[in-house]
């Protein structure tokens, strides 16, 4: 293992392992966090939908998910990892399916399914090592002339879906019901007074901010709120509740998506020789995660060819045997959902 100086430290890199002619290499990183995608992202009822799970850490022993938020005894279903075994919790409703690599299918989900589930992780030790949420939305149908149009609930759109550190992120109201008394804004998934962010009074056309409120936010007349300059505290769950002249509250909820813009990467040339052929091999160096990376070979995107293997993450790239028609400048191009960063272009040979 080598290690590589970035900006003012040295970070231990663990650099191209090349074993017959097998490239492999890892970024500079932190673990990273157990995340929930739900395929599709929305889904009606009658429909199955699938809580996808991604980043789960090596020494997992049990895996379990439970309906709620901090309300683990309303157990679905469990995997044992030791017993490559699937068990029902109490709350299952023979619906579930738990997965070795912990994701959940519910099949044919109805209204009542609409809610938070939890998923928790425990290593070898059956200490959590990590607690997970999502929220499902079970939308109604109503067809009407051979077309389908989803309910009029009130939703709430993030725009963007992803916001960059210090950038501005509208939570945007959609479908809100008529005779509407206040917008009320909270920070988490439950209408709580000391998460109140902010509420909007329609007859006095007068905003009044709560405990939760940082200074930052700016609330409309339509609802929409406004989060200036937002940070990673600013990440997760957000809950409007409507207060309507009937004295009915319609709530909807929004979970806010904050990155970190990407650093600038760098790019390292080694090169080898593999049975008996010169090689070089290319590591896109970059201190983040979950990012795309796309190689540049004289300032135009690198035609793949068939001397040309890249590691599964596009960080490492072979060219074997390298020729003279490789000469010339390499960049990498590294991105994520919020900025684009491109490396000094570097020579071979």
């Amino acid at each position: 293992m080598s290690s590589v100086c970035l900006y003012n430290g040295c970070t231990p890199w663990q650099g191209l392992l090349l074993t017959a002619s097998l490239l492999t290499c890892w970024h500079l990183s932190a673990t990273a966090h157990v995340t929930i995608e739900s395929v599709p992202p929305q889904v009606v009822e009658g429909e199955n939908v699938l809580f996808l799970v991604h980043n789960l850490p090596d020494d997992v022993l049990n895996l379990a998910w439970a309906k709620g938020v901090n309300t683990m005894h309303l157990g679905i279903g469990t995997y044992l990892q030791s017993e490559n075994l699937s068990v029902p919790g109490t709350e299952s409703t023979g619906r579930e399916s738990v997965y070795s690599n912990g994701s959940l299918l519910l099949r044919n989900v109805t209204k009542k399914d609409t809610g938070f589930y939890t998923l928790r992780v425990f290593n070898s030790r059956v200490s959590i090592v990590s607690t997970t949420t999502i929220y499902l939305h079970v939308h109604t149908v109503f067809w009407t002339c051979g077309s389908h149009a989803s309910s009029s609930k009130p939703t709430i759109e993030s725009v963007p879906p992803c916001v960059a550190e210090g950038g501005s992120a509208l939570l945007r109201v959609r479908n809100p019901p008529e005779n509407i008394v206040s917008f009320v804004w909270f920070k988490w998934m439950t209408a709580l007074k000391e998460l109140e962010v902010a509420r909007y009074i329609i007859d006095r056309k007068s905003t009044l901010w709560g405990p939760a409120y940082s200074g930052r936010e700016t609330l409309y007349s339509d609802g929409s709120l406004l989060l200036h300059g937002v940070t990673q505290k600013d990440v997760g769950w957000y809950t409007l509740q409507i207060v309507r002249t009937d004295t009915k509250r319609e709530e909807a909820k929004v979970q806010l998506h904050v990155d970190k813009p990407v650093a600038q990467p760098f790019v390292q040339i080694t090169d080898t020789t593999i049975a008996g052929h010169r090689s070089a091999i290319f590591t896109c160096i970059s201190p983040d995660t979950d990012v795309s990376i796309r190689w540049i070979f004289n300032n135009q995107s690198l035609n793949h060819l068939e001397r040309m293997t890249l590691s599964p993450t596009k960080c490492g790239l072979m060219i074997a045997p390298v020729r003279r028609e490789d000469a010339g400048e390499y960049q990498c191009e590294v991105s994520n959902q919020v900025s684009l960063k491109t490396s000094h272009p570097v020579s071979w040979p």
